[in-house]
């Protein structure tokens, strides 16, 4: 594991120092939910693929809240594979719009790219 990390690492320095960059293509970028009631949680997953031409490597992300979470892959994403970001949002303390910006650091071009969630919470009766 260790050592598919460290070739990943080589390659991605060698690439980015000619130029070369991973990319997200993804089949969506924000998901609208219907309405739900307050409490309610809620899960999406979305698919992408490595357009670039080096791996792709995922290092972390950012939300505005605790609210929300995200899964990503861990090893690399080899050009023209898929891989799946999982958005998991719990509306407990929530009501109204609801938008959720998950921006992910990665060895893309621009160093990052997000994907979106929205939906209404209705307050729980």
């Amino acid at each position: 594991m260790r050592f598919f990390i460290a070739v990943a690492c080589i390659l991605l320095n060698s690439a980015i120092a000619s130029g070369q960059f991973a990319e997200f293509s993804f089949s969506e970028r924000i998901c609208k939910f219907d309405a739900v009631q307050e409490g309610t949680p809620l899960s999406h997953n979305f698919t992408f693929t490595n357009t670039g031409e080096v791996p792709l490597v995922i290092t972390g992300y950012h939300v505005e809240c605790s609210c929300t979470r995200a899964e990503y892959p861990k090893e690399p994403v080899m050009p023209g594979q898929e891989g799946v970001i999982r958005v998991e949002f719990d509306t407990r303390g929530k009501t109204g719009w609801q938008y959720r910006k998950i921006l992910l650091d990665a060895n893309t071009r621009k160093g990052s790219e997000y994907v979106e969630i929205r939906v209404k919470v209705n307050h729980a009766q």
